[in-house]
Parts: C-alpha cells; sequence; structure tokens
C-alpha cells in the first residue's frame, strides 16, 4: 500500500494515497490537474517546473511527492484569486510583455514572487541573479527584468509581499 501525505496546495489541505517515486511535479500535474507547472528537462535545469514548498522556490521534478507531506506547496494557479484579479507579478509580466511562448513563464514568475517576499528592494542585478536558473529561449530577458522590477515596486507601494 502507497503512503498517505497531507499537503496544503495553494491553501488548501487534503490527504492522497501516493507511490512513494511519484515525483512532485507529475503529482501536481496529473493528480491534482495543476498543469501551469510545466516540465521541460525533467533533471532540474530548465526551471520551468519551480513551485514553492514552504516559502522556498524548488524544482518539482527533482523532488518527490511524498517529501512534501507536512508542507505547503504555492503553484502559479494559487497566485491569483481570479482572472481579473492577478498576483503584481503575474500582471507585471502582462504589462511588460515578459513572456512570449509562454513555456518558461510559471517558473519564473514563482522564483521572483520567491525573490519578492524575501528581498524586496531587489535590484536589476538581484532579479537576474535569482532568475539565471530558469531558461527561456524567447524573450531575451530583460522584458522579464522589467516584469519583475515592476512588480517590486508594485508590491513595495501596497505594502504587501
Amino acid at each position: 500500500m502507497n503512503p498517505s501525505i497531507t499537503v496544503t496546495v495553494n491553501g488548501e489541505t487534503s490527504t492522497y494515497q501516493i507511490e512513494p517515486r511519484r515525483l512532485l511535479s507529475d503529482f501536481l500535474r496529473q493528480d491534482l490537474g495543476l498543469t501551469g507547472t510545466h516540465v521541460g528537462c525533467e533533471h532540474g535545469v530548465c526551471g520551468a517546473c519551480t513551485v514553492i514548498v514552504d516559502g522556498r522556490s524548488v524544482r518539482s521534478c527533482l523532488m518527490f511527492a511524498v517529501q512534501t507531506d507536512g508542507a505547503a506547496v504555492e503553484t502559479v494557479e494559487g497566485l491569483a484569486s481570479s482572472l481579473d484579479d492577478l498576483h503584481p507579478v503575474q500582471q507585471a509580466f502582462w504589462e511588460h510583455h515578459g513572456l512570449q511562448c509562454g513555456f518558461c513563464t510559471p517558473g519564473v514568475v514563482m522564483t521572483a514572487v520567491e525573490l519578492l517576499r524575501k528581498q524586496p528592494d531587489a535590484t536589476r542585478d538581484d532579479i537576474r541573479h535569482a532568475i539565471s536558473g530558469n531558461l527561456c529561449r524567447c524573450t531575451g530577458y530583460e522584458t522579464i527584468i522589467d516584469a519583475i522590477e515592476s512588480a517590486a515596486a508594485t508590491l513595495r507601494a501596497a505594502g504587501t509581499e
């Protein structure tokens, strides 16, 4: 019999029976239907599968789902309350054209959310360093950096994360 885990995903706590070898990325995408977590390289190199676990960004393709027992997991789907009320990072990506094909976007957004929670006054160099582990083949990164910088200003002005 597979072990059970109790995990909070995007604010909702539930218990699941999980095969011990099931990757967190597969659990999120296939079991929970949270397909915003993209799977690219499956080696932890591209960053497309980045989610936040207990406040830290992680590569979900390198983590087993059973490792999240008792943890809080945040995915890109959990950031916005609706399409009309995007998280400031998501809104800034929209406004600053911080995406093209969109494949890397959820991972970059989650990386940016963690950065701005920990370092609300992040500089362009801080942003570059934070997203250096996220591969984007379309944008050239400048619009991504512009978007994150704008989101930082919005969050500081609002006094939130």
